[in-house]
């Protein structure tokens, strides 16, 4: 059984982590924090979160504890993840992981160092949907991958998503913030990773109350063989639709030989092959691979897993390096 310390609710993400822990009966929860005294009533309130440290210094002081679960603001998680592999733990957490490249390469020095696995909620891995176009593109159907494009729109929802989003040094970025989820299923998906970034741009358009805040966020860049991957994952959605839209996750694939599209609410996946007449639609099988906690357990105990610590890292590391060129 592995004991696991949760540290920070103020994404509501990491809600759905904790429940799925407190019902494992190979997980263990040994410790739960919070510092902001809004996010632990309305965790309390929410999902039953029993609270019983007041430092963070004093979880990670705990020998027993084997995982920290990490779900404060984005910019804290960095340094959150470091002191804890830094004290021998484990770390999970809600994406994304860090904002800043330096986090990152910290994170990968000390987990690699001392045999440390880094957990992160991808859980577009575990999509039925990205798994039948992962199989139809592994199969050879489209030939060789020459263009990708993805959305992910999201709502803004000012005055309801959290204040912190908001606060100047808090959330590190929409790129970083959602991108990475499109970012890491394209590598899944077609086995290409990013091998530059051609062009990136955040911009204020949406939050007129906030205007540091850089709601909108488009990028082009070049994968590893040469294929052309843009993307947009701006806060733009109606507040009113948001994720019932099809451009929520939504993926267009181009190979030599023909086409795939499909949403993430999609039964069906649209392929058209050259050579045929018409457009065909492929069935999704209604099969569950998993979740990202228990794989992230699987990971840690030493099993052989669909995402594990080094794609964690990589899909991190190109998420920020695109970031980093919107910021420029």
């Amino acid at each position: 059984m592995k004991k696991i310390a949760f540290a920070g609710f103020r994404h509501e993400h990491i809600y759905g982590a904790y429940k799925r822990a407190c019902s494992d009966p190979d997980i263990r929860v040994a410790a739960v924090y919070e510092a902001d005294e809004n996010a632990k009533r309305k965790a309390a309130k929410d999902i039953g979160a029993v609270f019983t440290h007041d430092d963070y210094k004093d979880i990670l002081a705990q020998k027993d504890i084997d995982i920290v679960a990490i779900g404060d603001y984005y910019g804290i998680r960095g340094q959150m993840a470091i002191a804890a592999l830094k004290a021998g733990k484990h770390v999970y957490l809600d994406k994304p992981i860090c904002t800043s490249l330096a986090e990152l390469d910290e994170i990968e020095k000390i987990s690699g160092r001392k045999n440390l696995k880094v957990g992160e909620m991808l859980d577009l891995r575990f999509n039925a949907v990205i798994n039948e176009a992962r199989r139809i593109i592994t199969s050879g159907k489209l030939g060789s991958i020459h263009a990708v494009f993805f959305s992910g729109q999201h709502r803004l929802m000012y005055g309801t998503r959290p204040a912190w989003y908001f606060e100047e040094g808090k959330h590190g970025g929409t790129i970083n913030d959602i991108a990475i989820h499109g970012v890491d299923a394209v590598d899944y998906m077609t086995g290409l990773s990013l091998k530059r970034v051609v062009s990136a741009r955040c911009w204020n358009a949406f939050a007129r109350e906030a205007p540091l805040f850089k709601d909108c966020a488009q990028f082009m860049a070049e994968l590893s063989n040469g294929a052309g991957l843009m993307g947009d994952v701006s806060y733009s959605a109606p507040n009113s639709l948001g994720s019932s839209l099809p451009s929520y996750w939504r993926f267009t694939i181009w190979g030599d030989k023909g086409i795939v599209e499909f949403n993430l609410g999609s039964k069906e996946i649209l392929i058209a092959l050259d050579g045929n007449s018409q457009i065909e639609f492929i069935k999704v099988p209604d099969i569950r691979t998993g979740d990202s906690l228990g794989t992230f357990i699987d990971e840690v105990n030493g099993k052989e897993v669909i995402i594990d610590t080094a794609s964690v890292i990589k899909s991190s590391r190109n998420t920020l390096l695109i970031q980093e060129a919107a910021d420029r």
